[in-house]
């Protein structure tokens, strides 16, 4: 019996040191991400991203193999850049060309030559399984999407975004209800948008066309504002939160609350990280016996909720979003700007 009990104590306390190591992953991620918030020179969005998908694989992330990959790509941009006329002649065109490649790289099939034989690079494509990670949430994954060429809203724009500051220039990410996109500021066009999923520059018009943009929204940067490096950290703190939350399912709802504060902080009007700290002080408000304290801490909760309606943000179901994706495929000559020819190679 005693030891049958000291065998039962031995595997509790293995069991126990494992989850406090796969924690520990997250607790170094948010230490990084929060770095990368309060000092600018410490930013990279690669290796931000990459440390929330180790940590949620338990530290068994490839990342001499995703680096290699990465490193791929970038080097094919670079001979684009290189070997190619661009038509546009303003006193970005370096920085246009670069933008140019990455999108090239991400939805054009490339002839490659390799010692006098010709390969084929195939492009990324979306993957229209399980859009939202529900059943496997590495589908949200840049890592899957480096390895299977198949990604969505979420990993299409974060490829983007770092291969582009692989090369050297800046990728806005912006948001839209339930989306990420890519907005870019040149000298000819100004503001205009890079959409990863169809690979196409749609007008702002596709965005309203949702039905669940606010103009609200829209004046306090919930939607279509391009976001700075800060802010996209903020998206990637809210992605490690959703990560522990998978990974861990009966937390108290601290750590998802430090994610939180800390990615509200950078950008105060994130829509989802709002809604996640309400969620997250909902449940635990549940949890609460004394019923002078848990009425209390409600009406704190639907101050929290009555801001998010207030800053302009709609709830738009899954469904509606799928159709609306697929809307701009099947009307692209509706939505596209007709004014981006510049990736057009003479």
């Amino acid at each position: 019996m005693t030891k049958n009990i000291l065998l039962i104590l031995l595997l509790i306390s293995k069991f126990c040191v494992i989850a406090q190591n796969k924690e520990r992953l997250f607790e170094d991620s948010f230490i990084l991400l929060n770095s990368m918030i309060e000092n600018e020179s410490n930013y990279s969005f690669k290796k931000a991203v990459f440390s929330v998908e180790n940590a949620y694989l338990d530290g068994s992330l490839d990342t001499l193999t995703v680096n290699k990959q990465i490193k791929l790509l970038n080097n094919l941009s670079k001979s684009l850049i290189k070997d190619r006329f661009l038509a546009y002649v303003e006193r970005d065109k370096e920085t246009v060309n670069k933008w140019a490649s990455v999108f090239e790289v991400m939805h054009d099939t490339i002839p490659i030559n390799i010692n006098g034989k010709i390969y084929t690079y195939k492009p990324f494509g979306y993957d229209f399984n399980d859009i939202f990670g529900h059943n496997t949430h590495e589908n949200l994954f840049v890592s899957k999407l480096l390895k299977t060429h198949k990604g969505n809203c979420h990993s299409l724009p974060y490829l983007y975004k770092i291969l582009a500051e692989e090369l050297g220039v800046e990728a806005n990410l912006a948001l839209a209800p339930n989306h990420i996109y890519i907005k870019h500021r040149s000298i000819k066009y100004g503001w205009y948008n890079t959409e990863l999923t169809s690979g196409i520059f749609p007008i702002d018009a596709w965005i309203m066309a949702s039905g669940f943009v606010h103009i609200d929204a829209i004046t306090n940067g919930v939607y279509m504002k391009a976001l700075n490096n800060k802010e996209s950290i903020a998206l990637v703190l809210i992605d490690l939160a959703d990560n522990y939350n998978v990974k861990f399912p009966n937390n108290d709802g601290t750590f998802i609350l430090r994610c939180c504060e800390t990615a509200i902080k950078a950008y105060p009007n994130f829509a989802t990280a709002l809604i996640l700290r309400a969620e997250t002080h909902s449940t635990q408000i549940e949890k609460i016996q004394d019923k002078e304290k848990r009425d209390s801490e409600f009406k704190s909760l639907e101050k929290e909720y009555a801001h998010i309606h207030e800053i302009g943000y709609r709830n738009m179901p899954e469904d509606m979003y799928f159709n609306w994706l697929i809307s701009l495929k099947e009307e692209r000559s509706k939505y596209e700007n007709k004014k981006m020819n510049t990736f057009n190679k003479n």
